[in-house]
């Protein structure tokens, strides 16, 4: 556990404050928008870039920074837009290039940044590149990860026991190029070859093609596949160690990733398009632009990307500790290391930033029960640095039911129907729910390409701008606070009271203390706030409450005994500046 020594050592080293001239993005609120489940605004019931359009004030009216859109560039949908045939192009199921620049042009007169997903690791199989690859032509032929595999008994086999994130084999033989290709993800997925520096400064036009097109950043997917193992000098690799978690050699768990995730060069390869942001900038002025990038790694290996001595490396490297570690009976005292770890790891003058939710994992209240969203919502919004939203999640969004005949996503189509619903990110995925009306207000046509959730008609923008404790009016009312001196700008210290509830304490010379309380659990509990924290102000009022409160908004109470109602998440502010 993080001690008050360790924290006091933090706040010394600045850590867990916030320069008052800090940058756009490092205490923003990012908002991530699915494009197919956002708003479809031509009746076909796929949401599109018209419909972000239509919907840019709406991220305006709960506060949003800056949005980051999953692809929406021009693929055969094989993995819905992360596999890219080209990636200059809008695909016509969510509009034209002009539509893009429209959406674009809005959201500036809103201040409202765009963040577009790069997928670098991969193309579609029906990418111009990956066609003249394996076609052998000279330029290309080396775009790609390829292999002739080996006979054995007069049978072809893969190259390697490599496994696909997507089950299966990682290696997939090419009947024209006579050779096995390497795809990570899906069949149609394969992986480029970044230590061919034609692919590197391929990618790199790609970046300053949107640059010049007016995004704000870029979000990189999936980054720690980016590079595998330098193959031998004859050009074979070798097999990954097998792995004790399962007997199916389908399974992505079957070996362990020590040959295909977290090359050395990856990071490296993140500072090289931190250049390119930066010189774009110097060219061109206006804010910073921003790298976004998702690894899935340990943590020791995410802190990397932040940079080192000489290299500038993304702004935000995704914290996935919360997504990853935490379970619906972790106690207090787990969030309490989890959220101090990366603060304490976190290299000296970079900016934390907090994720709970994305389109790759069920929602908040679906892993953590419905009761909690608020407590979520709270935790992310008050803690030092950004936070990352997934769309819905504002709404206590939880996952829609997807039957297997209405089952698309393939990381679940490859598996069995059995257990198909633990695989399956379709549930997250369902249509934003707008009103209460047909559809949820999602379409005007009769049908969405995945089934609206059941729950909708409680659920919704229209019916919860009504409801003065929604988790959309928690939620805005948090976004004010994030405005707040304090909250923006000031120290942090994140401490369990007890296995039961976890405290955030923000500070700032010469202004309020806040302090964030959360009940995890289904007991009620009462809180002295003087054995947690020193120093404090003797009377608190509540700044933020929720559905779940007995207490009204400005309520006064004594720091030293605080009650909170099982899964209660509050906001309390000093009556008296420090």
């Amino acid at each position: 556990m993080t001690t008050w020594s360790s924290i006091a050592l933090l706040l010394g080293l600045g850590l867990l404050a916030v320069d008052a001239a800090a940058p756009w993005w490092q205490t923003a609120s990012f908002y991530q928008i699915y494009p197919r489940s956002f708003k479809d605004s031509d009746g076909d019931g796929i949401g599109d870039l018209n419909g972000v359009t239509e919907k840019l004030e709406y991220l305006k009216e709960i506060g949003v920074t800056a949005t980051w859109l999953s692809p929406f560039l021009r693929s055969p949908m094989a993995d819905f837009g992360y596999d890219i045939s080209d990636f200059k192009e809008v695909d016509p199921l969510f509009g034209t290039m002009e539509d893009f620049e429209n959406m674009v042009a809005r959201a500036k007169q809103l201040n409202v940044k765009i963040i577009l997903d790069f997928v670098p690791n991969h193309s579609s199989d029906e990418c111009d590149w990956f066609i003249r690859s394996a076609a052998g032509e000279e330029k290309y032929k080396d775009y790609y990860i390829w292999h002739p595999g080996f006979l054995e008994n007069g049978e072809r086999k893969p190259p390697t026991n490599w496994v696909s994130v997507f089950r299966g084999s990682a290696w997939e033989w090419h009947e024209g190029r006579q050779e096995y290709y390497l795809h990570q993800f899906h069949k149609k997925q394969p992986d480029f070859n970044f230590r061919n520096p034609v692919v590197r400064e391929e990618m790199n036009n790609v970046l300053r093609f949107w640059l010049e097109k007016g995004v704000d950043g870029f979000r990189v997917d999936a980054i720690y596949h980016a590079f595998e193992v330098e193959a031998d000098a004859n050009g074979n690799y070798p097999d990954e160690p097998r792995n004790d978690w399962t007997n199916d050699p389908d399974e992505y768990g079957y070996t362990h990733k020590i040959y295909t995730v977290d090359q050395p060069e990856t990071p490296h390869l993140v500072y090289e398009w931190r250049e390119i942001l930066e010189q774009f900038q110097k060219e061109n002025g206006g804010d910073e632009r921003i790298l976004m990038v998702e690894t899935w790694s340990p943590i020791e290996i995410v802190m990397h990307y932040y940079g080192n001595e000489t290299a500038e490396g993304a702004q935000i490297p995704f914290n996935f500790q919360l997504i990853s570690n935490l379970h619906m009976d972790s106690d207090a005292y787990h969030y309490e290391y989890l959220i101090n770890n990366w603060l304490s790891l976190m290299p000296t003058g970079k900016s934390a930033n907090w994720v709970i939710g994305n389109h790759d994992k069920n929602r908040v209240g679906s892993r953590f029960g419905a009761d909690r969203v608020d407590l979520f919502n709270i935790l992310l919004l008050t803690l030092p640095g950004c936070s990352i939203t997934y769309q819905g999640e504002e709404l206590g969004m939880l996952d829609g039911y997807v039957s297997w005949e209405d089952t698309v996503d393939p990381q679940a189509c490859n598996g069995y129907e059995e257990n198909y619903m633990a695989m399956s990110r379709d549930p997250a995925r369902t249509p934003m729910h707008w009103t209460n009306g047909k559809l949820a207000g999602f379409t005007s046509g009769s049908d969405t390409w995945l089934p609206v959730a059941q729950d909708y008609a409680q659920r919704n923008v229209q019916t919860e701008r009504g409801a003065p404790l929604s988790h959309l009016n928690v939620f805005k009312r948090l976004q004010q606070l994030r405005q707040e001196p304090t909250i923006e700008q000031g120290a942090t210290e994140v401490k369990a009271v007890s296995g039961y509830v976890l405290a955030v304490k923000r500070y700032l010379s010469g202004n309020y203390v806040y302090i964030s309380l959360f009940n995890i659990f289904d007991n009620i509990e009462n809180v002295n706030l003087n054995d947690v924290f020193s120093g404090l102000p003797d009377n608190f009022q509540y700044a933020l409450v929720t559905d779940k409160s007995i207490k009204q908004l400005g309520d006064k109470v004594s720091a030293s005994s605080v009650t909170l109602m099982p899964h209660e998440a509050v906001v309390l502010r000093s009556t008296t500046t420090i």
